[in-house]
């Protein structure tokens, strides 16, 4: 996620993408943050500081007790204003979840966005999304709990609508740092990037879970040692090693003795 939660071989470069072995470069076009709209424009005529303060109670609740047991009134009551003049901003609880869940998403687009915006290396964008990951979860720990709420299968309805949008996000930023990296040699040409950018996505939410969720940050104890969390840069340092030899153009031994 960033939640928060937080870039197909050679033959895929030689079919959909010769402009992009062309150029060498592929610009990340990252979804309009307008693309989804749950709230009414009411809400948007309020002042910047009520909005913030209506989404920051909405999402500790969401985040704190799940969008089931979240109430309306308590929401309401905590942010100062009426049951009323919420659902003049909402027309559902529905929609103020998914409100809550695309200020969460905006958040992720601006790290992403900075990030990948430049020639860094892969492994350089890849420490530097790392690194946001863990300050995001632990400075915005509620964001990647309300992540972790909305993915789960009690919520798989509300989660259909922003799927597309979260996921879309990350693996166009993942999948499109992958094939630069193996356009500049910097990556194996043999594996999929469509693939590897899953699996990389993968370990990012999971250290972002790890740093925010009670549950996979015990998990993480397990394997690392009840002092991972005082180690970031051991975190770090490891996370971006296996990365890097899991990508990195292998070198094949000319004869069997090399072997």
């Amino acid at each position: 996620m960033l939640t928060a939660d937080s870039f197909n071989c050679a033959l895929f470069f030689h079919t959909q993408n010769e402009s992009l072995l062309a150029e060498g470069r592929e610009a990340i076009i990252m979804p309009d943050a307008a693309n989804e709209i749950f709230h009414k424009t009411t809400f948007d005529n309020i002042s910047e500081e009520k909005r913030n303060r209506i989404l920051n109670v909405a999402i500790h609740e969401f985040a704190s007790l799940g969008f089931e047991n979240a109430n309306i009134n308590t929401i309401a009551k905590k942010a100062g204003v009426s049951v009323g003049s919420l659902y003049k901003y909402f027309d559902t609880k529905s929609d103020l979840f998914l409100t809550s869940v695309s200020h969460g998403i905006n958040a992720l687009e601006s790290v992403l966005t900075e990030v990948t915006s430049n020639d860094d290396d892969i492994m350089v964008q890849f420490e530097k999304i790392l690194r946001a990951a863990i300050h995001f979860s632990r400075t915005t720990g509620v964001m990647i709990k309300l992540y972790n709420e909305f993915t789960t299968e009690s919520n798989a309805e509300l989660g259909k609508q922003l799927i597309d949008r979260m996921e879309t996000l990350t693996a166009k930023a993942y999948k499109t740092a992958i094939i630069q990296g193996q356009v500049g040699g910097e990556v194996r040409l043999d594996i999929d990037p469509g693939m590897a950018a899953y699996l990389v996505d993968n370990i990012l939410m999971n250290i972002q879970f790890s740093y925010s969720c009670t549950y996979y940050a015990e998990r993480l104890k397990i394997y690392a040692g009840n002092d991972i969390f005082e180690k970031d840069e051991f975190v770090v340092e490891n996370i971006l090693r296996f990365i890097k030899a899991a990508l990195k153009p292998q070198k094949y031994p000319e004869r069997i003795d090399q072997i």
